[in-house]
């Protein structure tokens, strides 16, 4: 995941952001259930805006995604994380499990 998108994530989660970081499997149900939370609360739940999508239609672009979207993979890994009992870990790069 790339910084731009990582690190509002990890603060949406209540980390710092800080890069490299980690979460303790003890602390990953909280983190997650704020992350839901707080992306429920800041996007839409379409997750692509109507209206740059219909501007995209007419240029042939992508339609932008919203971070909702983008959190999906985080959110997964989170929820095996927690399936299997481990920390979470990240370094600028890589995404740690």
């Amino acid at each position: 995941m790339f910084g731009n998108v990582a690190v509002p994530l990890l603060k949406m989660m209540g980390h710092s952001g800080t890069v490299p970081g980690a979460l303790l499997v003890t602390d990953l149900p909280a983190a997650l259930a704020l992350l839901q939370q707080r992306l429920t609360v800041t996007t839409p739940k379409n997750n692509i805006n109507p209206d740059v999508q219909a501007d995209n239609n007419e240029t042939g672009s992508a339609p932008s995604i919203g971070l909702s979207l983008r959190a999906w993979p985080l959110i997964q890994l989170l929820y095996a994380a927690i399936e299997q009992g481990y920390d979470v870990m990240w370094e600028e790069g890589a995404l740690l499990v």
